[in-house]
């Protein structure tokens, strides 16, 4: 490709904040958080390229995308933004992950079936202009310019310099599937894989069962405790997990959570879900494949149901954690059978579409 910035590329990322960070009108722009994967396009010509987040390609898995980039792209340009998918003008983050897969054949279906959007929302070069040393204000200016041609998948995000519409945005639009608010100085040049952007994401919490664990991969203590919650019938359901502990509690949660280890399976209420492990096309069950890294071990070790954890997530879809939740404490005045599924947070329910028209 003869462009000023060439894949692969590491997109800017953004530190995790509480609350809208300070500054005066006009030093921070503030956009809705798409909830879906990050992609940096580069467009020569007829040639186009996907980048994801951890810069593998991702042309091959939205090939609907191509022709659609080309129609509502300049020629020679390199575009940052998010891939979603709404089913019903709602983001649909399972369905996204259904795109990834190695069959083309079934690519092909699910790019018919649950089309992709593409959301830009950073203009990194133009020709044969490199804007990322550039402040964020010029290249959202220069991407407003370019979007005036955008057509449907291709979608603006919008963006507004007032806090209180900012924060509009943070609770209405987290019906519609949407993560948070971003907040972008305008002076901040493009810096790829620092974090000197902001994000305030939703965080809520849910009473969890302990259903099993896994090591972590040091081989020193718990990596991460698998939650279920309970449905109106009594079946227990793989919710999520919690991860990303200190080496120190690692070793205190190995303390607690081994003695409860099942040496028979048959004993678990997911003793079926290990035969099911290698049918499982969606990677919802514990110890199905990862998509993203099919070499990871995904093994674990179920344990007796019952400890009960509080933890913090940021956003629910379809009755399942999106990413990985945060422990808080334990809870020994609850009884596994009271976790349940109505403790996950709905919102009322907003259009995709009504997002993208936001001023």
């Amino acid at each position: 490709m003869a462009l000023p910035i060439t894949p692969p590329l590491k997109p800017m990322l953004a530190k995790a904040v509480y609350e809208l960070p300070p500054g005066d009108v006009g030093e921070l722009s503030f956009e809705p958080k798409w909830d879906g994967f990050r992609c940096i396009v580069f467009r020569d010509g007829d040639h186009v390229e996907l980048g994801s987040r951890n810069e593998r390609p991702l042309t091959r898995y939205f090939p609907e995308l191509v022709p659609a980039l080309r129609a509502s792209l300049p020629d020679r340009c390199v575009v940052d933004g998010e891939i979603v998918v709404a089913i019903g003008d709602q983001l649909a983050f399972d369905a996204l992950q259904q795109r990834i897969h190695p069959a083309e054949s079934r690519v092909n279906m699910l790019a018919e079936q649950t089309p992709a959007s593409f959301i830009g929302f950073d203009l990194l070069a133009l020709g044969d202009r490199d804007l990322t040393s550039e402040g964020f204000g010029e290249r959202r200016a220069a991407l407003e310019e370019i979007a005036t041609r955008f057509e449907p998948p291709v979608h603006l995000t919008p963006a507004t310099y007032d806090r209180e519409v900012a924060m509009g945005w943070f609770g209405r639009f987290e019906g519609a599937g949407l993560d948070g608010i971003m907040a972008k100085p305008i002076e901040g040049p493009y810096v790829p894989d620092k974090r000197v952007q902001f994000k305030v994401k939703h965080r809520h919490t849910a009473d969890c069962v302990v259903a099993g664990y896994r090591i972590h991969k040091s081989g020193d203590g718990v990596g991460s405790l698998l939650l279920g919650l309970y449905d109106d019938d009594g079946a227990l359901h793989h919710v999520g997990v919690s991860a990303s502990f200190t080496a120190k509690f690692r070793t205190e949660l190995a303390e607690i959570v081994q003695p409860l280890r099942l040496d028979d399976l048959g004993q678990h209420p997911w003793a079926d879900w290990m035969e099911q492990t290698e049918r499982d096309a969606d990677g919802r069950l514990p110890g199905s494949p990862n998509r993203w890294n099919a070499g990871r071990d995904q093994s674990w070790e179920p344990v007796r149901v019952e400890l009960v954890v509080e933890v913090t997530y940021a956003h629910a879809t379809g009755g399942r954690f999106r990413g990985t939740t945060r422990f808080s404490r334990w809870r020994p005045d609850r009884t596994p059978e009271s976790c349940r599924h109505d403790q996950l947070v709905e919102r009322e329910v907003v259009r995709v579409s009504e997002v993208l028209t936001a001023h």
